[in-house]
């Protein structure tokens, strides 16, 4: 080929540009490919992160969620032990006058001393 052909097949490609972009390309491709899977890497990073924040959040509020949860089964727990305690006040008072029920002499009603 002659050189007048060369360059007019250069020229027709875009003429130094091309000739620049082609020396560039060959010469960074290799850093350019590093770029692209740095920023690649970035952005999965960022949405791991972004992830990770919001499942613990999540978890956060469940643990709010669980500690309310746990308050109320407290509360509900202590009534009913003052229930059952009242129950078992009246029960032993129940008891205490079934004992000392005087049957003597017809004395049904009678409520009798406490020394017994």
């Amino acid at each position: 080929m002659q050189i007048t052909t060369i360059l007019a097949f250069i020229t027709a490609m875009g003429g130094l540009e091309a000739v620049k972009w082609m020396v560039r390309y060959i010469s960074c491709r290799k850093t350019d490919a590093r770029k692209e899977e740095a920023d690649v890497s970035s952005l999965e990073e960022e949405n791991r992160r972004k992830k990770v924040d919001w499942l613990e959040d999540r978890l956060t509020q469940r643990d709010e969620k669980i500690d309310g949860l746990y308050i109320e089964l407290r509360k509900e727990q202590e009534e009913k032990i003052d229930w059952i305690h009242k129950c078992h006040e009246v029960e032993l008072a129940q008891k205490e006058s079934e004992v000392k029920k005087c049957e003597i002499r017809g004395c049904v009603k009678r409520i009798p001393p406490s020394e017994y």
